[in-house]
């Protein structure tokens, strides 16, 4: 089951009390106050792992309590500091406070570990309130509460190569004939009902290059409003580096024009609000084992007239997918290099 959002709720520990205790033994004369500090609440935090990617975890367990500190105790014993807990959540999730709307935290990279509600400080004992002055203290200190808060926790999906598109225009085809990945294919509208991640390798051995790609859930119009699978899957597109439009070319969409596929598309894209429609792009003109040639010439018209490369191919003969790949592993290459340079001049 793919869960990519989901609602918390944690509980840091609370502090313990401080103790109000006197030390009286028969060979200490001046024993004196000797209530010990109470202990620490324990921490909740959170770990990205890359041994979960989703959050359906959080999905039927839903709240957390880190365990309190130890009051403090006699003979100036300091109580325990409560236990934390280390919540693991998949790389590329994103947290944010439920009730400000605030962005706490985007945890991009693998074990990067952050404290999200810290425990409370336990109370001072009575020993702590001694004073040439005051040499029989009965102050203590209780220990303070533990942070609370409400996350929102999002999943975008971290791939190099977004596929999008119209649905069954052959992103799943496509996936499964480049990568390892076995999504479900069939002929009906929204086969694909989660992403699918696939790594594509290119190359020899000794100089092959490989990327990570993306099978987004097909789009339709009016889909930044919701219609079909809508935003539920358009923000896995944000993290992309390139984007590969799948456009059918075949009579078997029922569409005319697929000129007018792709400007429906790309509106769905721009209307998102995340700059997607900038981002780097190839189109693809699928299923040319079964092309309409009319339809072929028009796409081809328009990527001349906007610049786009374009890559006919057959995913079931397996005609044109090579240099398919090895266009994707350019483009990705390019862009990495880009990005290095830009967080180079950044630093």
């Amino acid at each position: 089951m793919f869960i990519d959002e989901a609602k918390i709720r944690v509980k840091a520990g609370d502090g313990g009390n401080g103790c109000v205790a006197f030390r009286r033994e028969k060979y200490v004369p001046r024993g004196g106050p000797s209530g010990g500090d109470g202990g620490k609440g324990g921490d909740i935090i959170m770990e990205s792992s890359e041994r979960h990617n989703t959050l359906v975890h959080f999905r039927f367990n839903p709240e957390y309590s880190a365990q309190r500190g130890r009051h403090g105790e006699g003979s100036n014993c300091t109580g325990r500091e409560g236990e934390d807990i280390v919540l693991k959540v998949p790389v590329g999730t994103v947290v944010y406070d439920e009730v400000t709307g605030e962005k706490i935290h985007d945890f991009s990279s693998a074990d990067d570990r952050m404290i999200v509600a810290r425990g409370g400080r336990g109370g001072r004992g009575n020993a702590q309130f001694a004073t040439s002055t005051h040499q029989a203290p009965r102050e203590h200190e209780p220990g303070r509460p533990g942070e609370e808060h409400t996350f929102r926790l999002e999943l975008k999906l971290l791939a190099d190569v977004g596929l999008v598109g119209y649905p069954n225009v052959g992103k799943s085809t496509l996936i499964s004939r480049i990568s390892a990945a076995r999504p479900k294919i069939a002929d009906y509208p929204f086969t694909t009902l989660e992403p699918n991640l696939g790594v594509v390798a290119v190359g020899q051995a000794q100089e092959e290059r490989s990327f990570v790609v993306a099978d987004i859930p097909g789009l339709i119009e009016g889909a930044h409003t919701g219609s079909g699978l809508g935003t539920q899957f358009l923000r896995h597109i944000e993290r992309t580096r390139l984007l590969v439009h799948l456009v059918d070319i075949s009579d078997a969409s029922g569409r005319p024009n697929p000129v007018q596929d792709v400007k429906v598309i790309m509106n769905e894209l721009e209307s998102f609000g995340a700059g997607l429609e900038m981002k780097p792009m190839i189109m693809v003109a699928t299923k040319i084992d079964v092309a309409n040639k009319d339809k072929l010439a028009k796409l081809k018209r328009y990527c001349k007239k906007e610049g786009l490369d374009l890559f006919p191919i057959s995913a079931v003969t397996g005609k044109g997918i090579d240099e398919l790949k090895y266009a994707m592993a350019k483009r990705v290459d390019e862009v990495r290099q880009t990005s290095e340079v830009v967080t180079q001049e950044d630093i």
